[in-house]
């Protein structure tokens, strides 16, 4: 769960001035906290408080989303998002936005099986993203966390993503030169893939930060969804998973506490 919560924060300060490098401090003065952070603490409270009556998942995720945005309403959600936040009547407004992505991480470490990771995932994304390529693109990435993190190679996991949702036969090299200058960059289909590259291309939980930010584009996005499943794969070092903490206040600090208490991953070895 660190993981995607780190990468908002690191990401963070290159969201409105693209870096184009893997040279940079992982974390600065210029970081914080986003709504992605926000929002997966959302989806992980939700979580929580469902794990024995997961028909009410649906229910409990448009609340949290709703109540977190609300408390955090001075961070930048899209417009759409926003208008929904504030609605009393909440329905799903068909949104293929990447904020379905960078949102379900806690669905791959809630879940004990894939097809229960697809059933959470579609369950806290359908309240708002209920477009088809939102649903893919959150339980694609949902699906690499539960994978990682039960010890599946990163050979296979790039293979499950070709399989069922995304050609991946392209490499960073290949896009970074143009990837900032595309339309679109925060929907699902144009960023889920190129941060699932960022991980299956790195060495390190680290280098997948790196990765990501190097593209340019959605950086704080792209960093939460890579540092999603590096963090599953590679694990948090302490010192980061300090500093990263330091930004958070004491409710996101303790929402994030007693899920990874909850919820611990896999031993690989």
């Amino acid at each position: 769960m660190l993981g995607a919560i780190v990468g908002d924060i690191v990401g963070s300060q290159f969201e409105h001035a693209n870096h184009l490098s893997k040279s940079f401090e992982l974390f600065s003065p210029e970081c914080s906290f986003s709504d992605d952070t926000v929002l997966t603490l959302a989806v992980c409270q939700a979580l929580l408080e469902t794990e024995t009556k997961p028909e009410l998942l649906p229910q409990a995720a448009e609340r949290h989303l709703a109540n977190f945005a609300n408390r955090y309403w001075k961070l930048s959600y899209g417009g759409q998002f926003n208008r929904w936040r504030i609605s009393e009547v909440k329905s799903p407004y068909f949104s293929c936005g990447n904020g379905a992505a960078m949102r379900v991480s806690g669905c791959g470490y809630a879940a004990k099986t894939l097809d229960e990771v697809f059933a959470l995932a579609d369950a806290v994304t359908a309240v708002t993203h209920n477009h088809p390529e939102g649903l893919n693109g959150a339980k694609a990435v949902a699906a690499c966390v539960f994978l990682a993190r039960t010890g599946h190679d990163k050979a296979s996991v790039k293979n499950f993503v070709g399989r069922h949702f995304y050609d991946l036969s392209f490499s960073l090299d290949s896009i970074r030169p143009t990837y900032c200058r595309g339309k679109a960059l925060n929907t699902c289909q144009n960023s889920v893939p190129q941060a699932l590259l960022c991980f299956f291309e790195s060495t390190s939980f680290e280098d997948a930060l790196r990765n990501a930010v190097s593209l340019g584009g959605d950086s704080d996005t792209l960093c939460a969804i890579a540092g999603s499943v590096a963090g599953a794969y590679y694990g948090v070092a302490d010192e980061i998973a300090q500093q990263a903490s330091s930004f958070l206040d004491d409710r996101l600090r303790g929402v994030l506490a007693a899920f990874e208490s909850r919820y611990r991953p896999v031993s690989r070895d």
